[in-house]
Parts: structure tokens; C-alpha cells; sequence
């Protein structure tokens, strides 16, 4: 089942003209341009490198997080008659590449000293002039651009470090944290509970991907992990997108790490670390029923 958020009619207009308010559209048969906002919060924060925040998870911990990037793909604006229209993006040889963007909040400064210092919070593109009420996006990469070798790719398919293998492709979403839980001196608690020794990465690919080995492209992948976002009332010209940290992480125990796992979620459907992060992604977990995604939502641009 496709994950869908709906925002309330009261909180949104029924029908926008893209880009003009209540101005009349567009001539026929041309294109109008559209800027769709993004943004990274952590709560009603923003997300900034080098700043910490207390609050987060199921244990109220504190984080610090060193990276946050998302690949979205597929990108649609929703016309009157609730059909999906595909958003031209601009290739600008660095950030949007045929309908890929990657969405980049991390600076390459304080905690994020590891990333690069460009940002990218905007996808921009054109789609056929009309009335338009609401946006459509794919969280994830398509299989044919998902399993390739990064070192001759196109920008923004072109950074290692967001990459896994040719076997499991890229990472959707890239979250690296550090968490109050991490250990001093290496301790195991009572119970067995492991304590975090490398913070709380979140990192979401395909799994389950069946091929030769890591570095050949799979025939399928079991758990594609793409989720579509689809918001039915939305306006660009006076709305953006948050993605927020601590609505993601709201259920889960930042504070320990499940035995013989990858610290954090790496996305395996078998992973504890994963069983509430997993579901707010709008993503099964074991035989667990799908949620609605908790992770994507409307506000009022700045």
C-alpha cells in the first residue's frame, strides 16, 4: 500500500494557481516555473551542524547530528482532477539530474566537518501551465539509476559516500548522529542492551537486493524501501516541505543498540534499531502493518 499524508482543507487553499496566488493561469501550451521549498527540522527547530537538541526518542536523549541527506526522485505537482503531473526538473549538472535531486542540509562545517559545503534546499523545474493543488514525490531512487558505479555518474549520483554497493545501490536518506547514550568505557548494561557506540546512524537503501555478490547490479531487490509522499493540498508559492528528525526518531530508544546489529537503522528488516524508524518512513517492518509516514510535512514558508 502507497503511504499517503492528507492536510486538513481548513489549512490549505482547495485549488492554487502554481507560482501566482489567485492570478489567472497561464497561457496554453506554455511551461511555468515552480520552486518547491524544502527544509530540516529537528522538532519545530531548524537543523543546523554543530548544534545539538535535547528531547529526541523514546528516551528523551540528546543528539547531535553530522549529516542529513535525502534522495527524492519523481516529483509531481497535482492538478484540479487529482492527477499526478511530473515536474520537469532544471538539470543543473550538480544537484537535479533527469528526475533525481538530492536534497542537502549539511554544510560541511562543526559536527558536519565530514560532508561538503554546498547545500541544496530547492528543486526546481517547470510543469505545463494549469491549476495546480498539491505535490507528489518519490523518498528513493529508481532501479535503473539506484545500482551503478558512482565514480562515473552523474552529479548528484556521483558522491561515495552516499553510496552502499552496486548490489544495494544508494542511501535514500543519510542521518548521522551522535546520541547522549554513547558509551563511557564500554560498559554493557544489565539485560544484555548494548551501549551505542557510534551514535545513531540512519541509513535507508534497498534491501534484500539478490545478485552475484556486492558488486554486481541485482536482478531484484526484495524491499525497494521507496516511499511516495503525496500531500493533496499544497502551494508552493506560500508552503515548504520539513522532514523532521524528531517525529522519525519520536518511538525509538536512542540510547542502546540492539545486540550482534549495525548501530542505528541501516534499513535491515530485521533489526530492532529499525522497528519504530522503519514505520515512519511510511515502511513495513517485519510482518507489521504499514503507518501513514510521519516524516514529510506541510508549513508555512518563511
Amino acid at each position: 500500500m502507497t503511504p499517503r499524508q492528507f492536510i486538513p482543507a481548513l489549512l490549505v487553499p482547495a485549488a492554487v494557481v502554481l507560482m501566482a496566488g489567485c492570478a489567472p493561469a497561464a497561457p496554453a501550451g506554455s511551461d511555468t516555473p515552480v520552486a518547491v521549498r524544502f527544509a530540516a527540522r529537528v522538532g519545530q527547530a531548524p537543523f543546523q551542524c554543530g548544534t545539538s537538541y535535547d528531547g529526541i526518542g523514546s528516551t528523551h536523549s540528546r543528539i547531535t547530528p553530522s549529516d542529513f541527506r535525502v534522495y527524492v526522485s519523481q516529483v509531481a505537482l497535482i492538478d484540479e482532477q487529482g492527477r499526478a503531473v511530473p515536474l520537469r526538473l532544471d538539470q543543473d549538472g550538480r544537484w537535479q539530474y533527469r528526475d533525481v535531486a538530492l536534497l542537502d542540509f549539511e554544510n560541511g562545517t562543526a559536527s558536519c566537518r565530514n560532508g561538503t559545503p554546498g547545500m541544496h534546499e530547492t528543486i526546481t523545474g517547470s510543469v505545463p501551465a494549469g491549476r495546480y493543488r498539491g505535490l507528489q514525490f518519490t523518498l528513493g531512487l529508481p532501479a535503473d539509476l539506484n545500482h551503478g558505479d558512482p565514480t562515473t555518474a552523474q552529479p548528484p549520483l556521483n558522491l561515495t559516500a552516499l553510496f552502499w554497493s552496486w548490489q544495494a545501490g544508494y542511501k535514500f536518506v543519510k542521518v548521522d548522529m551522535a546520541t547522549s547514550g554513547q558509551p563511557q568505557g564500554g560498559t554493557v548494561p544489565a539485560g544484555g542492551r548494548q551501549r551505542r557506540a557510534a551514535g545513531f546512524p540512519i541509513h535507508l537503501g534497498s534491501t534484500e537486493c539478490v545478485s552475484p555478490s556486492a558488486t554486481t547490479a541485482p536482478s531484484v531487490c526484495h524491499r525497494p524501501n521507496l516511499v511516495t509522499v503525496r500531500f493533496d493540498g499544497f502551494d508552493p508559492a506560500t508552503q515548504q516541505v520539513e522532514m523532521d528528525l524528531a517525529a522519525l526518531l519520536r518511538e525509538t530508544d536512542l540510547d542502546v543498540n540492539a545486540p550482534d546489529t549495525a548501530p542505528g537503522c541501516m534499513a535491515a528488516p530485521d533489526d530492532a534499531d529499525c522497528r519504530r524508524v522503519l514505520p515512519a518512513f511510511g515502511l513495513p517492518y517485519g510482518n507489521e502493518p504499514v503507518q501513514p509516514q510521519r516524516f514529510f510535512r506541510v508549513a508555512a514558508r518563511p
